[in-house]
């Protein structure tokens, strides 16, 4: 039987550089639309969008859909595990305050280093468009759960 080492193995070798940005993507556990509930994703924003959350690294734009979270991170001078980390950590914490007892996010993460020659704000937007790609609403505006710097 082959071993499987899980998704920890894929970050062997992996390392965040500050000032680098990157678009990171994390699930909710099996995928539950746990933030399709209008108290859960209200609760998760005001985490995700606080500075304090991101110390060490700077949000630059995200959206939260019913199971998943797009953002676009700038690393400072920390770690962009240990910031994915401390984001999930502290909306997880805040639902529980609220009652939720089931785990919120699944371990892994994915993301992807931006290009210093990528147009970072159509990045961002193509970020924060996910909602109207997956026909949640008609226009971008009309989806409360995200932000970006550049407003």
């Amino acid at each position: 039987m082959p071993i499987r080492p899980g998704h920890s193995a894929l970050r062997i070798g992996r390392h965040s550089e500050p000032g680098s940005i990157y678009l990171v993507t994390t699930c909710t556990w099996n995928r539950a639309p746990i933030f399709r509930d209008y108290e859960a994703a209200r609760l998760a924003c005001q985490v995700i969008h606080s500075p304090r959350t991101w110390l060490g690294s700077t949000c630059l734009a995200w959206v939260l859909m019913p199971d998943h979270w797009h953002g676009l991170v700038r690393i400072d001078d920390g770690d962009l595990a240990k910031a994915v980390a401390k984001m999930k950590s502290h909306v997880r914490r805040r639902l529980r305050d609220e009652g939720r007892v089931s785990p919120v996010w699944q371990r892994a993460f994915h993301d992807r280093a931006i290009r210093q020659d990528e147009d970072l704000r159509a990045v961002a937007r193509y970020v924060v468009a996910n909602p109207l790609r997956a026909g949640l609403v008609a226009a971008v505006g009309d989806y409360p759960y995200w932000h970006a710097v550049w407003l």
